[in-house]
């Protein structure tokens, strides 16, 4: 660990640093405004929007089941419309048989 995040682990809780993160992402504060009111440099919370953002860790493996499950419904999709076109035929075959 960098001298610098142990300065930080000890001066600010991991609670505080998401919630300041929180800030800036999901209430739209800009950086230099939280920094000033919490009393922590721009660049702390910058290195903190890295660590903490809702987008940076969980991302890559939302996209990964997001794609999994297009796959899927597309698969899905191509069988129901086989099915469909199949009973379709098999409609119109029997309403020409019964004529």
């Amino acid at each position: 660990m960098r001298r610098e995040e142990v300065e930080m682990s000890k001066r600010f809780t991991e609670e505080f640093r998401r919630e300041a993160v929180r800030q800036i992402k999901e209430h739209g504060h800009p950086v230099a405004e939280v920094s000033e009111r919490l009393g922590v440099s721009t660049h702390s919370l910058y290195q903190w929007i890295k660590r903490y953002s809702p987008t940076a860790g969980g991302q890559a493996s939302h996209l990964a089941s997001k794609d999994e499950e297009i796959r899927r419904l597309k698969s899905e999709l191509r069988r129901v419309t086989e099915e469909r076109d199949i009973l379709k035929k098999a409609a119109t075959y029997f309403a020409k048989a019964s004529e």
